[in-house]
Protein backbone atom coordinates (compact mmCIF):
# COMPACT_ATOMS: atom_id res chain seq x y z
CA UNK A 1 0.00 0.00 0.00
CA UNK A 2 2.63 2.58 1.03
CA UNK A 3 4.06 1.17 -2.46
CA UNK A 4 1.30 1.92 -4.27
CA UNK A 5 0.70 5.96 -2.96
CA UNK A 6 3.79 6.74 -3.20
CA UNK A 7 4.67 9.67 -5.51
CA UNK A 8 6.90 9.35 -8.74
CA UNK A 9 10.21 8.78 -8.65
CA UNK A 10 11.14 12.65 -9.42
CA UNK A 11 8.56 14.16 -7.21
CA UNK A 12 9.99 12.32 -4.82
CA UNK A 13 13.57 13.67 -5.75
CA UNK A 14 12.22 17.35 -5.46
CA UNK A 15 11.05 16.86 -1.90
CA UNK A 16 14.08 14.75 -0.82
CA UNK A 17 16.35 18.13 -2.05
CA UNK A 18 14.46 20.49 -0.51
CA UNK A 19 13.84 18.89 2.86
CA UNK A 20 18.00 18.23 2.97
CA UNK A 21 18.28 22.12 1.88
CA UNK A 22 15.85 23.31 4.43
CA UNK A 23 17.44 20.94 7.30
CA UNK A 24 20.94 21.78 6.42
CA UNK A 25 20.91 25.63 5.70
CA UNK A 26 23.33 25.10 2.58
CA UNK A 27 24.75 27.99 1.27
CA UNK A 28 27.46 29.13 0.38
CA UNK A 29 30.71 26.97 1.71
CA UNK A 30 27.93 24.19 3.08
CA UNK A 31 28.59 20.53 1.56
CA UNK A 32 27.35 17.20 2.69
CA UNK A 33 28.00 13.71 1.55
CA UNK A 34 25.55 10.74 1.68
CA UNK A 35 26.69 7.75 3.58
CA UNK A 36 25.02 4.72 2.61
CA UNK A 37 24.51 0.81 3.89
CA UNK A 38 26.23 -0.79 1.26
CA UNK A 39 26.41 0.64 -2.27
CA UNK A 40 23.14 -1.44 -3.98
CA UNK A 41 21.04 1.60 -3.44
CA UNK A 42 22.43 4.13 -5.24
CA UNK A 43 24.63 2.09 -7.83
CA UNK A 44 21.82 -0.39 -8.59
CA UNK A 45 18.15 1.39 -8.02
CA UNK A 46 18.65 5.21 -7.90
CA UNK A 47 21.17 5.60 -11.14
CA UNK A 48 19.44 2.70 -13.20
CA UNK A 49 15.83 4.26 -12.39
CA UNK A 50 16.52 7.82 -12.94
CA UNK A 51 18.20 7.16 -16.76
CA UNK A 52 15.12 4.95 -17.15
CA UNK A 53 12.91 7.98 -16.58
CA UNK A 54 15.46 10.89 -17.80
CA UNK A 55 15.50 12.42 -14.59
CA UNK A 56 18.61 14.55 -14.42
CA UNK A 57 20.29 13.49 -10.95
CA UNK A 58 21.61 16.28 -8.87
CA UNK A 59 25.19 16.34 -7.88
CA UNK A 60 25.00 14.99 -4.01
CA UNK A 61 24.04 11.52 -6.32
CA UNK A 62 27.57 10.90 -7.18
CA UNK A 63 29.36 10.62 -4.51
CA UNK A 64 28.76 8.50 -1.15
CA UNK A 65 30.25 6.68 1.73
CA UNK A 66 29.88 2.92 1.84
CA UNK A 67 29.82 2.42 5.37
CA UNK A 68 30.20 -1.12 5.29
CA UNK A 69 33.67 0.02 3.60
CA UNK A 70 34.11 2.36 6.49
CA UNK A 71 33.43 0.25 9.16
CA UNK A 72 35.83 -3.00 7.30
CA UNK A 73 38.87 -0.41 7.38
CA UNK A 74 37.98 0.42 11.16
CA UNK A 75 37.36 -2.85 12.31
CA UNK A 76 39.37 -5.33 9.99
CA UNK A 77 38.36 -8.14 12.75
CA UNK A 78 34.76 -7.93 11.74
CA UNK A 79 32.62 -10.32 9.55
CA UNK A 80 33.33 -10.49 5.85
CA UNK A 81 31.59 -7.42 3.74
CA UNK A 82 28.98 -9.27 1.85
CA UNK A 83 27.99 -10.49 5.33
CA UNK A 84 27.72 -6.97 6.82
CA UNK A 85 24.79 -4.86 7.29
CA UNK A 86 23.30 -2.26 10.24
CA UNK A 87 22.58 -5.22 12.33
CA UNK A 88 26.00 -6.89 12.13
CA UNK A 89 27.95 -3.64 12.28
CA UNK A 90 25.51 -2.55 15.26
CA UNK A 91 26.13 -5.63 16.92
CA UNK A 92 29.87 -5.83 16.88
CA UNK A 93 30.15 -2.55 18.16
CA UNK A 94 28.31 -3.51 21.11
CA UNK A 95 25.50 -0.57 20.23
CA UNK A 96 22.37 -0.89 21.36
CA UNK A 97 19.51 -1.27 18.62
CA UNK A 98 17.26 2.18 17.36
CA UNK A 99 13.60 2.96 19.13
CA UNK A 100 11.50 0.03 18.26
CA UNK A 101 8.65 2.80 18.15
CA UNK A 102 10.34 4.31 14.99
CA UNK A 103 9.56 2.86 12.14
CA UNK A 104 11.93 0.49 10.23
CA UNK A 105 13.86 3.10 7.65
CA UNK A 106 14.51 5.70 10.52
CA UNK A 107 15.10 2.79 13.19
CA UNK A 108 18.23 1.80 10.63
CA UNK A 109 18.99 5.35 9.69
CA UNK A 110 19.55 6.20 13.82
CA UNK A 111 21.59 2.89 14.01
CA UNK A 112 23.76 3.96 11.06
CA UNK A 113 24.45 7.56 12.80
CA UNK A 114 24.81 5.89 16.13
CA UNK A 115 27.51 4.15 13.99
CA UNK A 116 29.16 6.65 12.55
CA UNK A 117 29.36 8.92 15.18
CA UNK A 118 31.64 5.85 17.03
CA UNK A 119 34.06 5.34 14.15
CA UNK A 120 34.53 9.05 14.25
CA UNK A 121 34.78 8.74 18.64
CA UNK A 122 38.10 7.14 20.60
CA UNK A 123 39.21 4.84 19.82
CA UNK A 124 38.76 4.87 16.14
CA UNK A 125 39.24 8.63 15.16
CA UNK A 126 38.00 7.09 11.61
CA UNK A 127 38.20 10.26 8.61
CA UNK A 128 35.53 9.95 6.07
CA UNK A 129 37.44 11.27 3.47
CA UNK A 130 37.98 9.15 0.42
CA UNK A 131 34.16 8.62 -0.89
CA UNK A 132 32.63 6.03 -3.77
CA UNK A 133 31.74 7.86 -6.89
CA UNK A 134 29.37 7.27 -9.61
CA UNK A 135 31.09 8.04 -13.14
CA UNK A 136 28.86 11.20 -14.57
CA UNK A 137 29.12 9.87 -18.12
CA UNK A 138 30.75 6.98 -20.52
CA UNK A 139 34.59 8.36 -21.95
CA UNK A 140 35.26 6.89 -25.25
CA UNK A 141 38.87 6.42 -26.37
CA UNK A 142 41.40 3.73 -27.54
CA UNK A 143 42.66 0.60 -26.33
CA UNK A 144 46.09 -1.04 -27.44
CA UNK A 145 46.64 -4.55 -27.46
CA UNK A 146 49.62 -4.62 -24.93
CA UNK A 147 47.60 -3.10 -22.44
CA UNK A 148 47.03 -5.66 -19.59
CA UNK A 149 43.10 -6.10 -18.81
CA UNK A 150 41.98 -7.57 -15.10
CA UNK A 151 39.92 -11.10 -16.57
CA UNK A 152 37.90 -10.04 -13.41
CA UNK A 153 36.62 -6.60 -14.97
CA UNK A 154 35.04 -8.39 -18.37
CA UNK A 155 32.03 -9.19 -18.89
CA UNK A 156 30.05 -9.92 -21.99
CA UNK A 157 26.62 -8.89 -23.09
CA UNK A 158 24.35 -10.60 -25.41
CA UNK A 159 21.14 -9.94 -27.21
CA UNK A 160 21.93 -6.29 -27.97
CA UNK A 161 19.66 -4.14 -30.38
CA UNK A 162 21.46 -3.86 -33.45
CA UNK A 163 21.59 -0.51 -33.48
CA UNK A 164 23.13 0.05 -30.08
CA UNK A 165 25.90 2.08 -29.18
CA UNK A 166 28.41 2.21 -26.66
CA UNK A 167 26.48 4.83 -24.78
CA UNK A 168 23.39 2.78 -25.22
CA UNK A 169 25.63 0.01 -23.18
CA UNK A 170 26.76 2.75 -20.56
CA UNK A 171 23.17 3.63 -19.58
CA UNK A 172 22.57 0.24 -19.49
CA UNK A 173 25.09 0.03 -16.75
CA UNK A 174 24.18 3.17 -15.50
CA UNK A 175 25.55 3.32 -12.03
CA UNK A 176 28.49 1.46 -12.24
CA UNK A 177 31.79 3.05 -13.68
CA UNK A 178 33.11 1.46 -17.09
CA UNK A 179 36.93 1.73 -17.74
CA UNK A 180 37.61 4.91 -20.24
CA UNK A 181 37.00 3.32 -23.83
CA UNK A 182 35.56 -0.10 -21.96
CA UNK A 183 32.99 -0.64 -24.19
CA UNK A 184 33.36 -2.48 -27.21
CA UNK A 185 30.90 -4.17 -30.14
CA UNK A 186 31.02 -7.28 -31.31
CA UNK A 187 31.05 -7.83 -35.12
CA UNK A 188 30.48 -10.61 -37.35
CA UNK A 189 32.08 -11.50 -39.86
CA UNK A 190 30.50 -9.14 -42.56
CA UNK A 191 31.37 -6.16 -40.20
CA UNK A 192 28.01 -6.18 -38.64
CA UNK A 193 26.96 -5.98 -35.28
CA UNK A 194 26.44 -9.50 -33.97
CA UNK A 195 24.30 -8.36 -30.85
CA UNK A 196 26.94 -8.89 -28.20
CA UNK A 197 29.67 -6.39 -26.25
CA UNK A 198 32.43 -6.59 -24.28
CA UNK A 199 31.96 -4.25 -21.49
CA UNK A 200 35.19 -3.59 -19.01
CA UNK A 201 34.95 -2.51 -15.81
CA UNK A 202 37.02 -0.59 -13.51
CA UNK A 203 37.01 -2.98 -11.06
CA UNK A 204 35.79 -6.76 -9.66
CA UNK A 205 33.37 -5.09 -7.75
CA UNK A 206 31.64 -3.49 -10.16
CA UNK A 207 32.32 -6.62 -12.41
CA UNK A 208 30.20 -8.69 -10.30
CA UNK A 209 27.22 -5.66 -9.72
CA UNK A 210 27.05 -5.62 -13.13
CA UNK A 211 26.35 -9.26 -13.56
CA UNK A 212 23.36 -9.27 -11.21
CA UNK A 213 21.89 -7.14 -14.39
CA UNK A 214 21.48 -10.22 -16.33
CA UNK A 215 18.03 -10.23 -18.14
CA UNK A 216 17.62 -6.83 -17.19
CA UNK A 217 16.13 -4.93 -20.02
CA UNK A 218 16.79 -2.80 -22.76
CA UNK A 219 14.08 -1.21 -24.67
CA UNK A 220 11.98 -4.32 -25.06
CA UNK A 221 14.67 -6.78 -25.28
CA UNK A 222 16.14 -8.66 -22.46
CA UNK A 223 20.25 -8.47 -22.02
CA UNK A 224 22.34 -11.59 -21.22
CA UNK A 225 25.75 -11.00 -18.98
CA UNK A 226 28.39 -13.09 -18.60
CA UNK A 227 31.56 -13.26 -17.25
CA UNK A 228 34.20 -12.98 -19.93
CA UNK A 229 38.53 -12.36 -19.55
CA UNK A 230 40.39 -9.32 -20.84
CA UNK A 231 41.97 -11.52 -23.25
CA UNK A 232 38.16 -11.75 -24.96
CA UNK A 233 38.24 -7.49 -24.76
CA UNK A 234 41.58 -6.99 -26.18
CA UNK A 235 40.50 -9.10 -28.97
CA UNK A 236 37.31 -6.57 -29.65
CA UNK A 237 38.91 -3.69 -28.51
CA UNK A 238 42.68 -3.52 -28.89
CA UNK A 239 44.29 -2.03 -31.58
CA UNK A 240 47.69 -0.31 -32.79
CA UNK A 241 47.42 0.92 -36.03
CA UNK A 242 48.92 4.61 -35.85
CA UNK A 243 46.61 6.43 -38.06
CA UNK A 244 43.25 4.61 -35.97
CA UNK A 245 44.79 6.44 -32.68
CA UNK A 246 45.84 9.68 -34.49
CA UNK A 247 41.91 9.48 -35.15
CA UNK A 248 40.76 8.45 -31.69
CA UNK A 249 43.23 10.55 -29.92
CA UNK A 250 40.53 13.38 -30.11
CA UNK A 251 38.24 12.38 -26.95
CA UNK A 252 34.52 12.63 -25.99
CA UNK A 253 33.56 12.85 -29.45
CA UNK A 254 30.61 11.50 -30.56
CA UNK A 255 31.38 8.44 -33.86
CA UNK A 256 29.45 7.73 -36.55
CA UNK A 257 29.88 4.64 -38.95
CA UNK A 258 29.45 5.63 -42.74
CA UNK A 259 28.51 2.21 -45.19
CA UNK A 260 27.69 1.80 -48.45
CA UNK A 261 30.55 4.94 -50.10
CA UNK A 262 31.33 4.68 -53.46
CA UNK A 263 34.83 3.82 -53.64
CA UNK A 264 35.94 6.48 -55.55
CA UNK A 265 34.61 9.23 -52.67
CA UNK A 266 37.15 11.93 -51.51
CA UNK A 267 37.17 13.40 -47.72
CA UNK A 268 35.36 16.55 -49.46
CA UNK A 269 32.56 15.30 -50.79
CA UNK A 270 31.75 13.35 -47.16
CA UNK A 271 32.29 16.50 -45.39
CA UNK A 272 29.86 18.28 -48.03
CA UNK A 273 27.34 15.39 -47.37
CA UNK A 274 26.93 16.44 -43.68
CA UNK A 275 27.13 19.97 -44.47
CA UNK A 276 27.45 22.81 -41.64
CA UNK A 277 24.10 21.41 -39.79
CA UNK A 278 26.49 18.30 -38.26
CA UNK A 279 30.07 20.09 -38.43
CA UNK A 280 33.08 17.27 -38.64
CA UNK A 281 35.08 17.86 -35.78
CA UNK A 282 39.25 18.30 -37.05
CA UNK A 283 37.40 18.63 -40.91
CA UNK A 284 39.45 15.99 -42.83
CA UNK A 285 40.86 15.31 -39.83
CA UNK A 286 38.06 13.72 -38.40
CA UNK A 287 37.14 11.61 -41.33
CA UNK A 288 38.33 8.09 -41.45
CA UNK A 289 38.10 5.40 -44.16
CA UNK A 290 38.11 1.40 -43.98
CA UNK A 291 40.29 -0.36 -46.70
CA UNK A 292 41.72 -3.92 -47.31
CA UNK A 293 45.08 -4.22 -46.62
CA UNK A 294 46.00 -3.95 -50.40
CA UNK A 295 44.92 -0.14 -49.38
CA UNK A 296 41.34 -0.80 -51.24
CA UNK A 297 38.36 1.07 -50.01
CA UNK A 298 35.70 -1.16 -48.45
CA UNK A 299 32.93 1.40 -48.60
CA UNK A 300 32.65 2.15 -45.04
CA UNK A 301 33.85 5.01 -43.23
CA UNK A 302 34.21 7.11 -39.36
CA UNK A 303 33.65 10.82 -38.65
CA UNK A 304 33.94 12.65 -35.63
CA UNK A 305 31.29 14.63 -34.42
CA UNK A 306 31.98 17.06 -31.47
CA UNK A 307 28.43 16.69 -29.62
CA UNK A 308 25.34 15.19 -29.42
CA UNK A 309 23.54 16.99 -31.47
CA UNK A 310 25.66 17.38 -34.43
CA UNK A 311 26.01 13.32 -33.96
CA UNK A 312 21.85 13.10 -34.39
CA UNK A 313 21.99 15.68 -37.02
CA UNK A 314 24.08 13.54 -38.83
CA UNK A 315 22.00 10.34 -38.17
CA UNK A 316 19.05 12.22 -39.91
CA UNK A 317 20.92 11.61 -43.27
CA UNK A 318 20.50 7.76 -43.14
CA UNK A 319 19.77 6.81 -46.20
CA UNK A 320 20.56 9.86 -48.36
CA UNK A 321 22.50 10.05 -51.61
CA UNK A 322 26.11 10.53 -52.13
CA UNK A 323 26.46 10.76 -55.41
CA UNK A 324 24.18 7.64 -56.83
CA UNK A 325 24.28 5.41 -53.98
CA UNK A 326 22.21 5.73 -50.37
CA UNK A 327 24.00 5.90 -47.38
CA UNK A 328 23.73 3.83 -44.39
CA UNK A 329 25.13 5.42 -40.89
CA UNK A 330 24.91 4.48 -37.56
CA UNK A 331 26.42 5.38 -34.17
CA UNK A 332 29.62 3.65 -33.48
CA UNK A 333 32.29 3.17 -30.83
CA UNK A 334 36.31 3.53 -30.71
CA UNK A 335 36.14 -0.55 -30.22
CA UNK A 336 34.57 -0.53 -33.30
CA UNK A 337 36.58 1.75 -35.09
CA UNK A 338 39.69 -0.39 -33.88
CA UNK A 339 37.99 -3.90 -34.62
CA UNK A 340 36.51 -2.87 -37.92
CA UNK A 341 39.91 -1.34 -39.35
CA UNK A 342 43.05 -4.07 -37.95
CA UNK A 343 40.25 -6.48 -38.71
CA UNK A 344 41.31 -8.92 -41.66
CA UNK A 345 38.87 -8.02 -44.90
CA UNK A 346 35.51 -8.69 -44.39
CA UNK A 347 34.25 -8.83 -47.87
CA UNK A 348 36.93 -11.19 -49.70
CA UNK A 349 37.40 -10.90 -53.42
CA UNK A 350 34.97 -13.05 -55.13
CA UNK A 351 35.99 -16.91 -55.89
CA UNK A 352 36.05 -18.26 -59.60
CA UNK A 353 33.73 -21.06 -59.27
CA UNK A 354 35.43 -24.68 -58.78
CA UNK A 355 32.67 -26.78 -60.50
CA UNK A 356 30.08 -25.05 -62.84
CA UNK A 357 27.37 -26.64 -61.98
CA UNK A 358 26.88 -28.97 -58.63
CA UNK A 359 26.74 -32.17 -59.38
CA UNK A 360 22.83 -33.65 -60.00
CA UNK A 361 23.22 -36.70 -57.41
CA UNK A 362 24.64 -34.60 -54.31
CA UNK A 363 21.37 -34.38 -52.58
CA UNK A 364 18.36 -36.16 -54.01
CA UNK A 365 15.42 -34.21 -52.98
CA UNK A 366 13.20 -36.97 -51.26
CA UNK A 367 10.05 -36.25 -49.11
CA UNK A 368 11.98 -39.06 -46.31
CA UNK A 369 12.91 -36.30 -42.98
CA UNK A 370 16.31 -38.02 -42.60
CA UNK A 371 18.30 -35.14 -42.71
CA UNK A 372 18.52 -32.09 -39.52
CA UNK A 373 19.19 -28.77 -39.76
CA UNK A 374 21.17 -26.71 -37.46
CA UNK A 375 20.56 -23.14 -36.64
CA UNK A 376 22.69 -20.75 -35.07
CA UNK A 377 26.29 -22.38 -35.42
CA UNK A 378 28.52 -20.01 -34.15
CA UNK A 379 30.50 -18.47 -37.39
CA UNK A 380 33.79 -20.18 -36.83
CA UNK A 381 32.18 -23.77 -36.19
CA UNK A 382 34.20 -26.64 -37.93
CA UNK A 383 32.75 -29.92 -38.97
CA UNK A 384 34.58 -31.50 -35.98
CA UNK A 385 32.80 -28.73 -33.77
CA UNK A 386 29.42 -30.57 -35.32
CA UNK A 387 30.66 -33.92 -34.99
CA UNK A 388 31.14 -33.11 -31.07
CA UNK A 389 28.20 -31.08 -30.99
CA UNK A 390 25.77 -34.38 -31.72
CA UNK A 391 28.40 -36.68 -29.80
CA UNK A 392 26.54 -40.26 -30.42
CA UNK A 393 24.62 -39.10 -33.42
CA UNK A 394 27.47 -38.33 -35.25
CA UNK A 395 27.94 -41.98 -35.91
CA UNK A 396 24.38 -41.85 -37.54
CA UNK A 397 25.79 -39.27 -40.08
CA UNK A 398 26.08 -40.87 -43.54
CA UNK A 399 29.46 -40.33 -45.68
CA UNK A 400 29.49 -36.75 -46.93
CA UNK A 401 26.71 -35.73 -45.38
CA UNK A 402 27.69 -32.69 -43.12
CA UNK A 403 26.78 -29.62 -45.65
CA UNK A 404 28.19 -26.33 -44.17
CA UNK A 405 25.84 -23.25 -45.50
CA UNK A 406 28.05 -20.05 -46.92
CA UNK A 407 26.26 -16.66 -47.31
CA UNK A 408 26.45 -14.32 -50.85
CA UNK A 409 30.04 -13.47 -49.46
CA UNK A 410 31.62 -16.78 -48.92
CA UNK A 411 31.09 -16.80 -44.92
CA UNK A 412 29.43 -19.33 -42.81
CA UNK A 413 25.63 -18.01 -42.12
CA UNK A 414 25.32 -20.30 -39.09
CA UNK A 415 23.50 -22.76 -40.84
CA UNK A 416 24.29 -26.49 -41.03
CA UNK A 417 22.26 -29.10 -43.07
CA UNK A 418 22.71 -33.06 -42.14
CA UNK A 419 22.12 -36.13 -43.67
CA UNK A 420 21.67 -38.92 -41.27
CA UNK A 421 21.02 -42.86 -42.10
CA UNK A 422 17.23 -42.58 -41.17
CA UNK A 423 14.40 -40.97 -40.22
CA UNK A 424 14.37 -42.28 -36.57
CA UNK A 425 18.08 -40.91 -36.00
CA UNK A 426 17.41 -37.69 -37.64
CA UNK A 427 14.18 -37.46 -34.82
CA UNK A 428 15.58 -37.93 -31.87
CA UNK A 429 18.92 -36.16 -32.92
CA UNK A 430 16.37 -33.12 -33.49
CA UNK A 431 14.76 -33.94 -29.72
CA UNK A 432 18.02 -34.66 -27.77
CA UNK A 433 20.16 -31.86 -29.44
CA UNK A 434 17.96 -28.77 -30.05
CA UNK A 435 18.70 -25.74 -27.79
CA UNK A 436 22.45 -27.46 -26.72
CA UNK A 437 25.24 -25.33 -26.35
CA UNK A 438 28.02 -24.75 -28.53
CA UNK A 439 31.08 -22.57 -27.84
CA UNK A 440 28.82 -20.22 -24.97
CA UNK A 441 25.84 -20.41 -27.72
CA UNK A 442 22.34 -22.59 -27.79
CA UNK A 443 21.73 -24.23 -31.08
CA UNK A 444 18.20 -24.93 -32.78
CA UNK A 445 17.90 -28.39 -34.27
CA UNK A 446 15.00 -29.46 -36.72
CA UNK A 447 14.41 -31.88 -38.88
CA UNK A 448 13.61 -32.01 -42.34
CA UNK A 449 13.84 -33.69 -45.24
CA UNK A 450 16.14 -33.06 -48.46
CA UNK A 451 12.93 -31.67 -50.24
CA UNK A 452 12.72 -29.11 -47.42
CA UNK A 453 16.54 -28.64 -47.13
CA UNK A 454 16.16 -27.14 -50.83
CA UNK A 455 12.93 -24.78 -49.76
CA UNK A 456 15.19 -23.74 -47.18
CA UNK A 457 17.87 -22.57 -49.81
CA UNK A 458 15.64 -21.20 -51.88
CA UNK A 459 14.59 -18.56 -49.38
CA UNK A 460 12.07 -20.28 -46.75
CA UNK A 461 12.41 -20.78 -43.47
CA UNK A 462 12.41 -24.15 -41.34
CA UNK A 463 11.17 -24.24 -37.42
CA UNK A 464 9.22 -26.37 -35.20
CA UNK A 465 6.17 -25.41 -36.74
CA UNK A 466 6.85 -26.49 -40.28
CA UNK A 467 7.89 -24.33 -43.39
CA UNK A 468 6.99 -21.03 -44.47
CA UNK A 469 7.17 -20.22 -48.15
CA UNK A 470 10.05 -18.10 -49.42
CA UNK A 471 9.59 -14.26 -50.22
CA UNK A 472 9.78 -15.16 -53.99
CA UNK A 473 8.57 -18.46 -55.16
CA UNK A 474 9.33 -18.14 -58.64
CA UNK A 475 13.04 -18.12 -59.72
CA UNK A 476 14.13 -15.56 -61.99
CA UNK A 477 16.14 -16.94 -64.78
CA UNK A 478 19.59 -15.31 -65.96
CA UNK A 479 19.85 -15.24 -69.28
CA UNK A 480 16.59 -15.80 -70.20
CA UNK A 481 17.01 -18.34 -72.34
CA UNK A 482 18.42 -20.73 -69.65
CA UNK A 483 16.11 -23.51 -69.01
CA UNK A 484 15.92 -25.53 -65.61
CA UNK A 485 17.11 -29.42 -65.69
CA UNK A 486 15.61 -31.74 -63.93
CA UNK A 487 14.43 -31.07 -60.30
CA UNK A 488 17.10 -31.40 -58.19
CA UNK A 489 19.24 -30.00 -55.02
CA UNK A 490 19.18 -26.44 -55.64
CA UNK A 491 22.32 -24.44 -53.69
CA UNK A 492 21.90 -20.33 -54.05
CA UNK A 493 24.58 -18.82 -56.72
CA UNK A 494 25.90 -16.89 -53.41
CA UNK A 495 25.73 -19.75 -51.42
CA UNK A 496 27.66 -23.36 -50.68
CA UNK A 497 28.14 -26.43 -49.14
CA UNK A 498 31.13 -27.27 -47.61
CA UNK A 499 31.77 -31.20 -47.97
CA UNK A 500 33.45 -32.78 -44.94
CA UNK A 501 36.59 -34.61 -45.62
CA UNK A 502 35.94 -37.67 -43.10
CA UNK A 503 33.15 -38.13 -40.81
CA UNK A 504 33.71 -41.03 -39.30
CA UNK A 505 37.15 -42.72 -39.06
CA UNK A 506 39.77 -40.88 -37.95
CA UNK A 507 42.39 -39.39 -40.57
CA UNK A 508 44.34 -37.18 -41.78
CA UNK A 509 42.48 -34.39 -42.94
CA UNK A 510 42.34 -33.35 -46.70
CA UNK A 511 41.49 -29.82 -48.04
CA UNK A 512 37.83 -28.97 -48.02
CA UNK A 513 35.97 -28.21 -51.44
CA UNK A 514 33.72 -25.84 -52.33
CA UNK A 515 31.25 -25.75 -54.77
CA UNK A 516 30.14 -22.43 -56.30
CA UNK A 517 27.12 -22.85 -59.02
CA UNK A 518 27.66 -21.47 -62.16
CA UNK A 519 26.59 -17.47 -62.20
CA UNK A 520 24.08 -17.86 -64.40
CA UNK A 521 22.58 -20.45 -62.80
CA UNK A 522 19.69 -19.09 -60.43
CA UNK A 523 19.22 -15.52 -58.58
CA UNK A 524 17.36 -16.09 -55.20
CA UNK A 525 16.12 -14.26 -52.32
CA UNK A 526 18.99 -14.50 -49.39
CA UNK A 527 17.50 -12.92 -46.63
CA UNK A 528 17.90 -16.29 -44.64
CA UNK A 529 21.45 -16.60 -45.19
CA UNK A 530 22.00 -13.12 -43.18
CA UNK A 531 22.84 -13.83 -39.65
Amino acid sequence: ESLALAPPLEQALRQFNQSVSNELNIGVGTSFCFCTDGQLHIRQVLHPEASKKNILLPECFYSFFDLRKEFKKCCPGSPDISKLDVAAMTEYLNLGKGSPALPYGSSQVEDMGNIILTLISEPYNHRFSDPERVNYKFESGPCSKMELVDDNAVIRARGLPWQSSDQDIARFFKGLNIAKGGAALCLNAQGRRNGEALVRFVSEEHRDLALQRHKHHMGNRYIEVYKATGEDFLKIAGGTSNEVAQFLSKENQVIVRMRGLPFNVTTEEVLTFFGQHCPVTGGKEGVLFVTYPDSRPTGDAFVLFACEEYAQNALKKHKDLLGKRYIELFRSTAAEVLNRYSSTPLIPLPTPPILPVLPQQFVPPTSVRDCIRLRGLPYAATIEDILEFLGEFSADIRTHGVHMVLNHQGRPSGDAFIQMKSADRAFLAAQKCHKKTMKDRYIEVFQCSAEEMNFVLMGGTLNRNGLSPPPCKLPCLSPPSYSFPAPAAVVPTEAALYQPSMLLNPRTLQPSAAYYPAGAQLFMNYAAYYP
